[in-house]
């Protein structure tokens, strides 16, 4: 009889690094220092010191959990721990969601520099694609999607080759840019009410690309099932990935800040910046500083970093696809290997559900603004469950252990939080709305087409929590101020404290309705042991 396939442990810690770093160094520099000057001006900077602060609590706690449940897809399997099968299943669809629009989102940015030198593929006036456009991004995330069918170790073969370049290139676009353009006048250049600068720096953390830049750590967590090393691949290389990126993003908001010609910033300030040519705003600066030859670099460049990092997410979106199978809350045919060990029926839907998002969506900023809050979203269940195994299971061994535990843990919660509601109301709606129209369809699958005898209970006892969880958050930013779409009852500080507290409430009850401490042991058991892949 033919032995299963399963999945092949060739990552080691140079790929897993290198697999983050992938994830981190995409579309987000060639736009997001634009949009986070647009927004915050010479703050800015530390939108981005915020962003890595944020995302490096979440790093911390999820290489905990990460070590403790080393398999690919770990983060899907981790929601389950802690509230049983129903939170299981939302969760791993706010997961799937998160994950297979990010290489979509690269895709569009590709076209949206390509669009400079290779006009009809996006519309000028509302950043849509064309249907020409929708063609050639159909044909290039089939192109990524083929290339995963590579056993793991090429695959990140060919990440880290890619990620060798998109790290000299942004790197060195720092040097060019200050060495041929330095005006330190422009971090003098506030707008009249300095209010509106401050509450941008925060705001420009979820809608700018900031946060959306940093959610690359998370690869080396999603390949965790792909390495001989866990406890000691996975901390290295989320913790060192994160530190890179921010020393990288927070050089080029200071480079574009310093090189931008302050006769751009005469009329308007920062937020009434434009270039002729938007779509590549470095392009734009190079070229008008005369570093035309650097432009030419900038532009292979739109192609290189978001397509590396569009290629690395669709390796791990079909991990993440895999677990949903191994947790039952999606199709058992996901979690199909072929003899390489690929999840090829997985990779299928990712690439049928990514070409979904080519549709009339908005411009690649908005499509960032909910995606940042999806993800951020999907993140807030780690540091829950993490408290939840620290008190059902105090006695295992953690290979890794997070340091202050129930300080960190609360901390990076409440600073979840605090990013979902900078997203704004109109995101909020959206994603709240898809999850409610996902519950009712799953609902009524379970009572209409599931039989009594094979159905799973429900848990609503452990998973009532999420109803006043997310309903305090879409009400809270309801009454915030204009900047995330409120109707201005509170101030952003104000909101932001209120959301703190709210968010320890939150907490308190979540951790009173988990499930019994046996059943949690024993689901963490089963996980470690479940089976890497389905025979084909």
């Amino acid at each position: 009889m033919a032995q299963p396939a399963t999945l092949r442990k060739e990552a080691g810690i140079i790929g897993l690094l290198y697999a983050s770093l992938g994830g981190i160094i995409g579309s987000g520099w060639l736009f997001g220092p634009l949009h986070a000057a647009q927004q915050a001006g010479p703050l800015s900077v530390w939108s981005w010191v915020i962003g890595a602060g944020a995302v490096l609590l979440l790093a911390l706690v999820y290489s905990e959990l990460a070590t403790l449940i080393p398999k690919s897809g770990a983060l899907v399997h981790i929601c389950r721990v802690s509230h049983g099968v129903l939170l299981g299943n939302i969760w791993s669809w706010i997961l799937f969601f998160a994950y297979v629009t990010i290489a979509p989102v690269e895709v569009m940015a590709v076209l949206t520099y390509a669009n400079n030198y290779l006009p009809g593929l996006i519309h000028s006036d509302s950043g849509l694609l064309t249907a020409t456009g929708f063609v050639v991004s159909v044909i290039m995330l089939g192109f990524f999607v083929a290339l995963n069918f590579l056993v793991i170790r090429w695959v990140l073969f060919i990440n880290s080759a890619a990620t060798w370049w998109k790290l000299i290139v942004p790197a060195a676009t720092i040097f060019v840019l200050l060495g041929l353009s330095y005006h330190p006048e422009n971090l003098h250049v506030v707008p009249a009410n300095a209010k509106q600068d401050v509450g941008g720096m925060f705001t420009a953390v979820a809608t700018a690309g900031v946060i959306f830049s940093y959610f690359g750590f998370r690869q080396a967590i999603d390949l965790a099932g792909e390495t001989a090393n866990p406890s000691r691949y996975i901390p290295i290389a989320v913790i060192g990935s994160v530190v890179i990126g921010l020393l990288l993003y927070v050089g080029l908001q200071l480079a574009f800040l310093l090189a931008i010609d302050p006769a751009d910033l005469a009329h308007g300030g920062w937020a009434g910046l434009r270039f002729t040519g938007l779509t590549g705003p470095f392009a734009a600066i190079a070229t008008a500083i005369g570093a035309t030859w650097w432009a030419v670099v900038l532009y292979i460049d739109a192609i290189v970093s978001p397509a590396g990092t569009a290629f690395i997410y669709v390796t791990t979106s079909s991990r993440v696809n895999m677990a949903t199978a191994e947790i039952g809350s999606g199709p058992q045919a996901l979690a199909i290997l072929n003899r390489s060990g690929v999840p090829w029926v997985a990779l299928i839907v990712t690439f049928v559900v990514g070409a979904l998002f080519f549709f009339p969506f908005p411009s690649w900023q908005k499509l960032v603004s909910y995606i940042s809050s999806v993800t951020v979203l999907s993140y807030s269940i780690g540091p829950i469950v993490l408290l939840q195994m620290r008190r059902s299971m105090p006695e295992t061994k953690r290979p890794f252990r997070l340091w202050a535990a129930w300080i960190l843990a609360p901390a990076a919660f409440i600073v979840s939080n605090w990013i979902v509601f900078w997203t704004g109301l109109e995101t909020l709606s959206i994603l709240f709305g898809m999850l409610f129209a996902l519950v009712v369809v799953y609902l009524i699958y379970y009572f209409v087409f599931t039989k009594r005898a094979t159905r799973k209970p429900l848990d609503w006892q452990h998973t009532w929590w999420l109803l006043p969880y997310f309903g305090g958050l879409w009400l809270f930013t309801k009454l915030g101020p204009a900047i995330v779409g409120g109707n201005g009852a509170m101030t952003l500080f104000e909101d932001m404290g209120v959301i703190a507290i709210f968010s320890i409430v939150i907490i308190w009850i979540a951790l009173s309705t988990t499930v019994p401490d046996d059943e949690a042991r024993q689901v963490v058991s089963e996980m470690v042991q479940l089976p890497a892949s389905i025979s084909p």
